[in-house]
C-alpha cells in the first residue's frame, strides 16, 4: 500500500507547500546599461539601496538608467618595490652597494645565481 501512495512522486524534488497565503516583498526592477550595448534588469526589494553601477558580465561597470556617473574613489597608487626600497635607503646607498657587489662577482667571490 506505501509504494501505491508514492508512485510517480519526485520525493525531495518538489515542496509540497503552496504560496496560499504568502506575501512576497515589494519589489522593483532596476535597469543597468553597459557601455558595450548590453542591458542587465536586476529585480531589488523596494527597501533596498539600489547600487549606482553593476558590474556586467563582459567585465565592464554598467550604470544604473537615468542616473549620474558617480565620482571616482581618489586612491594612492600602488607601491613597488622600488618606492619601499628608496624608503630604506638612498640612490648613492644603493649605487655603493651594486659597486661592491659586481666587484665582488667579477673577483670570483661571488658565485652568480641562476
Amino acid at each position: 500500500m506505501a509504494n501505491r501512495s508514492l508512485r510517480g512522486m519526485r520525493i525531495g524534488s518538489h515542496s509540497m507547500e503552496t504560496e496560499d497565503g504568502v506575501d512576497f516583498a515589494p519589489r522593483l526592477q532596476a535597469h543597468y546599461d553597459c557601455p558595450n550595448g548590453h542591458t542587465i534588469i536586476l529585480p531589488f526589494s523596494v527597501e533596498a539601496d539600489v547600487p549606482l553601477v553593476w558590474e556586467c558580465r563582459c567585465g565592464a561597470e554598467a550604470l544604473l538608467r537615468d542616473a549620474a556617473q558617480p565620482e571616482a574613489k581618489a586612491g594612492k597608487p600602488p607601491r613597488t618595490h622600488w618606492d619601499m626600497l628608496l624608503e630604506r635607503r638612498t640612490v648613492n646607498e644603493l649605487q655603493e652597494l651594486l659597486d661592491e657587489r659586481l666587484g665582488l662577482l667579477r673577483a670570483g667571490k661571488l658565485r652568480r645565481s641562476a
